[in-house]
């Protein structure tokens, strides 16, 4: 779950860049990439992989 959002993140920043949006400094096309990059680290760490029933 945690890649897919990383994917949309990263099509934003994409977007934000190539259309050259001037945003505030918080949605930046550099921070929401990092946010990307936070999402995609977490999802190859293993968190948000999937729902797990423990009994």
């Amino acid at each position: 779950m945690l890649g897919i959002v990383a994917a949309v993140l990263f099509f934003f920043a994409f977007l934000i860049n190539a259309a050259e949006i001037s945003t505030n400094d918080v949605f930046s096309s550099t921070n929401v990439m990092l946010l990307g990059l936070l999402c995609l680290a977490l999802q190859v760490a293993g968190v948000g992989g999937g729902w797990a029933r423990r009994r």
